[in-house]
């Protein structure tokens, strides 16, 4: 029972240091606290620069850009040639966290994270609906990120953030509604688009109280993005076999289903460390290093 307990407090001690890196993750990329008391959005010179999130541009508090809608820009209507900077931002962090990124700096992945405490009863997806359910991700990346902002232009020869119009709840959530809360104007100007766009926020919120981040595992171009890089981001976690006793704690702690002994590393696991701090027997463990020097599990590969 002592070893329960201490094992207890530990997991409490990784879920407080996650949740710790989330807030100043949070607090990071929107700390602008003006724009919020202002009802105006921040035009600095790190607006420039994007974030590794997804973070909203219109949000009050954003001190960056969202590469997300900065990769629908730089792509607008195929006129403003190849995105380097954008693809060459998210690389980088893909290349170093992979999607550690989803599970330690998101903010929308925060916000699902506290929904999901909520004590109502909580559902699984189906197996083979969930397995199928998590390719949508890339689907929304090629089709709303990538191919209609650079091939479907208005009438005006304009080209339409496909994603951040019409589906990202995000953006919702930490621009359109903290606007429209402080603006007459637009509350008076928001038409069935909003309307729309506030259904599907409150689609997604609601989902994240009985599922666990439903938006991450089946809507987010960003996830999928960063899901390329997984196996061989710097950043990995890694599993002792030798100590690894099957209890299956891991797999029951983990916010996105991955089965650990197959899937560690694979390109849904967020690297959130819930995995990690339910472990009784310590037989995962983190790391960054070159992932040359790892297989697909995290094991380091023999000579």
């Amino acid at each position: 029972m002592p070893g329960m307990h201490r094992h207890r407090l530990k997991r409490g001690a990784r879920s407080s240091f996650q949740r710790v890196v989330q807030l100043c993750a949070c607090a990071l990329f929107n700390g602008y606290a003006l724009g919020f008391q202002k009802g105006k959005i921040f035009k600095g010179p790190t607006k420039a620069a994007c974030v590794p999130v997804l973070n909203c541009y219109s949000c009050p508090g954003a001190l960056g850009a969202c590469p997300i809608g900065s990769l629908q820009g730089a792509l607008g209507g195929g006129k403003h040639g190849f995105p380097f900077y954008v693809l060459g931002t998210l690389a980088l962090f893909g290349i170093l966290l992979g999607r550690a990124v989803c599970g330690l700096l998101c903010p929308f992945g925060l916000v699902q994270d506290l929904l999901h405490k909520i004590p109502v009863p909580k559902f699984k997806v189906p197996g083979k609906i969930d397995r199928l359910a998590r390719y949508i991700k890339y689907g929304v990346l090629l089709v709303l990120v990538v191919l209609l902002p650079a091939f479907a232009l208005t009438e005006a020869g304009a080209y339409q953030p496909w994603f951040c119009k019409y589906l990202c709840p995000a953006g919702t959530l930490g621009g359109g509604i903290p606007l429209l809360l402080s603006n007459p104007a637009l509350r008076q100007a928001a038409g069935a688009l909003f309307s729309w766009k506030l259904l599907v926020l409150v689609l997604i919120l609601a989902a994240a109280c009985t599922v666990h981040r439903p938006f991450c595992k089946y809507l987010c171009p960003l996830g999928a993005f960063y899901a390329l890089f997984n196996r061989f981001s710097f950043y990995q976690l890694q599993l002792d076999r030798s100590k690894c006793t099957g209890c299956k704690q891991c797999e029951r702690a983990c916010p996105m289903g991955v089965e650990i002994t197959q899937e560690l590393n694979g390109p849904e696991c967020i690297r959130c460390g819930k995995c990690k701090a339910a472990c009784p027997s310590k037989a995962i463990s983190s790391n960054l290093a070159p992932s040359k020097t790892r297989d697909s599990l995290g094991h380091p590969e023999k000579k």
